[in-house]
């Protein structure tokens, strides 16, 4: 117990215009970021990729054998990948940025004699900040009030035990340190670069590295780019027996390996992925970290805690129990429990705001349903707080599931009131009641578990002297409250939507079992032949198969998340307080509310629900599973039209084409189809039926569910059809060269309009703007004198024109046809799999 230190005369905190005074005056409380890196910086990243240093190469060996027009054609596809690439890495950068000012901390601050909520970035020196349990501290503070407070100080010097926090002992609290129990006020002292720590610009830099997925595919273009390589050291040797020069067919070699490889993909996938968070954020789900993005679309379980996920978290007190059995608010016996339940309250009423016209209760939903209770039945809380000051308590933890408050009565006596979980509070150590009337109150504490209601047991007891440190003993039963926490309209078809999803929906509560079971029965998590587990006693054959977990601590949904783990489940788990810090970051998918969740379990989330609706998670889910299809949908198309390329050079001589296609011509087919239309891929909705197949396996490759066999049947219709224009044009004394040069481009175009979701569909309207574009520049490419000269094209009959542009259509039914005819592409594979 801590009593010294709450009878201070604390200082009234700022006003706001003083505040915003000091703001303009020291600048905001964050440290100052590193700069982002300077162009020439992101540009030499982009020249360092392998691929591109392989073109380099070339440029010297083009301007060293005086091919001029190569020369300038691969000097053109080096500046535009490189712009490319730094471009979509600013705005990958920019969209993180963008995410990380939406979840940046806050504080409570006391201005203008009122408790409100701050941006940290807006603490100034001076500033009466609020601490709670599960608070990160703002700002270094020296505090003025504790009762209990401890502190995790482990990030500032890497020691795992909680420091206690006193006026008296150690007042002095460091920016960037985290409240693990108890409650305190404190004066700002330093801010922002001023600060002894600097922590608040840990909170907001969060760098980010590659993700699985991209280095899944960094591997496997490591390997398509010896493939390609060893394909292309073929074509090399072909040609110098067929005597063509060495400088071209080196060149020609180069350019093939470079073509034939989507070296924009790593670029590609941050893209989307940072385009993907930026959607979810729309959607009020704020990822702070990309690898979510990914991870959310193979999500197989959904662990949710029950109060403010599948509840409203709007509690309301539904019916009170007390001693005498009497429960009309204008009996002595209610009143007398509602006063109690009002002094052992952190929660206060806050004035209205410009924002709002209704004066609002801040503080825990539970507690606040508890003043709102009293108020309504005529409890002035601010003149009960004012004629009986607390002295000292024991704050609330989930340990000993009960808080204790000391107050000074106007006549000089002592008031002890607890408050708590009935079976923490009805015990024969801590009140004065016989067997009989506590086997009662916990019989009737059970019944209103059973109908769904959160139930709170009080108690008091007056003493001529103050307590001491050991005040919970010879305390009085005044009853039970029952608090109703209604749950979401929209939760019962979010729980049916997850199991459409192939997502097991899972409830993990600290709450009585009768609790849980109710909630669980009315959403559909919990069936008829099931029944609730307590958390606690729980086998492990149990920890991985039950729906329904109650009275679990925080060491248990460790222990459930670990068993589902071990199992091979992909675990997305949902949580608010600082105790759940651990299970979200043990979660592969933690997932904190963004309203009445802590700092704690914000910052420990991949995900932050803004609205606290568990419905946002299934969005989220469903974009994650986009991104992931809409990257494979690239590699369809990417890794195809490139193996088209390797063949139609491959094969080509066989019917008497010496050198089908000009290494200028095969890096401008590259820049077309990988530029603005692969880019434009990525932007490509959700397929309707994605929300009814199971997650992707967690084991499964990037190439899995059919999608390494599509790549090769789609590329042999490719193939087929550029060769057949080649030898056609070829033996008429057609262009023939100009004419398979034009084919290969359009009909790569038509397999990025066949893989769409929807294909005549308005949705994503920037792919069929970027394949006319490219279109338009395959055409300008055939006719414009500048690109004849730089690709060694010639102009085309009207007929010819006609002709190599409709075979376009066959890439379009090369995708469509192959989605019909083999059961084991993707999209079969994915209804396969469908839950029913």
């Amino acid at each position: 117990m801590t009593g010294s230190s709450a009878t201070r005369t604390l200082p009234e905190g700022l006003s706001s215009a003083e505040a915003a005074r000091r703001l303009a005056r020291d600048g905001a409380n964050i440290v100052p970021r590193r700069p982002p890196a300077p162009w020439w910086r992101r540009v030499v990243r982009q020249l360092r990729d392998p691929l591109i240093l392989v073109l380099l190469v070339a440029v010297i060996l083009t301007v060293a054998t005086g091919d001029w027009t190569d020369t300038a054609v691969i000097a053109l596809v080096i500046v535009v990948n490189t712009a490319v690439g730094v471009g979509q890495e600013i705005r990958a950068q920019q969209a993180i940025s963008a995410l990380e000012q939406l979840t940046a901390p806050t504080a409570r601050v006391i201005r203008d004699h009122d408790q409100r909520q701050q941006p940290a970035a807006d603490v100034v020196v001076g500033d009466l900040v609020v601490l709670g349990e599960g608070d990160i501290v703002a700002a270094d503070a020296t505090v003025v009030e504790t009762a209990a407070l401890m502190l995790d100080e482990s990030a500032l010097t890497g020691e795992s035990l909680p420091v206690d926090k006193s006026v008296d002992g150690d007042p002095d609290l460091s920016a960037g340190t985290v409240v693990v129990k108890g409650r305190g006020v404190a004066v700002v002292t330093a801010i922002g670069a001023a600060s002894a720590t600097g922590r608040i610009s840990g909170l907001l830099d969060r760098r980010t590295g590659p993700t699985p997925l991209q280095r899944r595919l960094v591997d496997i273009g490591r390997l398509l780019a010896a493939v390609t390589i060893v394909l292309c050291v073929v074509v090399f040797a072909l040609g110098l027996v067929r005597q063509q020069p060495l400088e071209l067919m080196l060149v020609t070699a180069i350019s093939l390996a470079v073509a034939a490889v989507p070296e924009s993909l790593p670029a590609v996938v941050t893209l989307g992925l940072a385009l993907g968070a930026r959607r979810m954020a729309a959607h009020r789900a704020l990822v702070r970290t990309l690898p979510a993005v990914e991870t959310l679309g193979s999500v197989t379980v959904l662990a949710t805690d029950k109060t403010g996920t599948l509840t409203e978290g709007r509690m309301v007190v539904g019916e009170i129990w007390t001693v005498a059995q009497r429960s009309s608010e204008d009996d002595p016996a209610v009143g007398e429990l509602l006063a109690a339940a009002v002094l052992c309250n952190d929660a206060q009423f806050v004035a209205p705001t410009s924002e709002t016209d209704e004066a609002a209760v801040l503080g825990d939903p539970t507690e606040a349903a508890l003043l709102c209770a009293a108020t309504k039945a005529g409890i002035d809380e601010r003149e009960l707080r004012t004629r009986m000051p607390r002295v000292s308590e024991l704050p609330f933890d989930s340990d000993r599931k009960r808080m204790t408050t000391v107050h000074r009565l106007p006549d000089g006596t002592y008031r002890t009131v607890c408050k708590g979980a009935p079976e923490a509070v009805v015990r024969e150590t801590l009140v004065d009641a016989g067997p009989a009337l506590r086997a009662e109150a916990l019989e009737r504490a059970a019944a209103f578990a059973g109908q769904g209601y959160r139930v709170l047991a009080v108690a008091a007891a007056d003493r001529p002297d103050a307590p001491g440190e050991h005040p919970e003993h010879g305390l009085h039963l005044l009853g039970l409250v029952a608090i109703l926490d209604p749950p979401r309209e929209e939760a019962a078809a979010t729980v049916a939507a997850c199991r459409r999803a192939g997502i097991r929906p899972i409830l993990i509560t600290g709450d009585h079992p009768g609790t849980a079971a109710a909630v669980a029965a009315d959403l559909g998590i919990l069936a008829t032949d099931e029944a609730v587990v307590d958390a606690r006693g729980a086998s492990e054959a149990e920890l991985g198969s039950a729906a329904v977990f109650a009275r679990a601590t925080p060491d248990r949904k460790l222990d459930i998340i670990h068993t589902l783990q071990a199992d091979g489940q992909i675990v997305a788990m949902t949580g608010d307080g600082v105790n759940d810090g651990p299970a979200l970051r043990r979660a592969d998918i933690g997932v904190a509310m963004g309203r009445r969740g802590t700092e704690v379990a914000r910052q420990a989330a991949d995900l932050v629900l803004a609205d606290d609706n568990l419905d946002t998670l299934v969005v989220a889910v469903e974009e994650g599973r986009r991104v992931y299809a809409n990257i494979r949908r690239f590699l369809i198309y990417g890794l195809s039209g490139g193996a088209t390329e390797i063949a139609v050079m491959l094969f080509g001589p066989l019917f008497g084409l010496a050198l089908p296609l000009r290494a200028a011509q095969i890096l401008w087919v590259n820049l077309l189809t990988h530029g603005l239309t692969g880019v434009a891929l990525g932007g490509e909705p959700a397929d309707p039926a994605i929300m009814r197949r199971r997650p992707r396996p967690p084991a499964q490759s990037i190439l899995g569910a059919g999608l390494w066999q599509r790549i090769p049947r789609i590329a042999f219709v490719l193939t087929v059809v550029t060769l057949a224009v080649a030898v056609w044009a070829h033996h008429t004394d057609r262009p023939w060269q100009t004419m398979t040069f034009f084919t290969l481009g359009v009909t790569q175009l038509g397999v990025a309009l066949g893989s769409r979701t929807r294909p005549w569909s308005s949705a994503n309207p920037l792919l069929p703007v970027a394949i006319a574009v490219s279109f338009a520049l395959q055409v300008a490419a055939v006719y414009l004198p500048l690109l004849q000269r730089l690709l060694e094209t010639e102009a085309l009959s009207f007929t010819d024109l006609l002709v190599v542009s409709g075979l376009s259509v066959f890439g379009y039914v090369a995708v469509r046809m192959d989605r019909l005819l083999h059961p084991g592409s993707e999209r079969a594979a994915d209804t396969a799999r469908s839950v029913t």
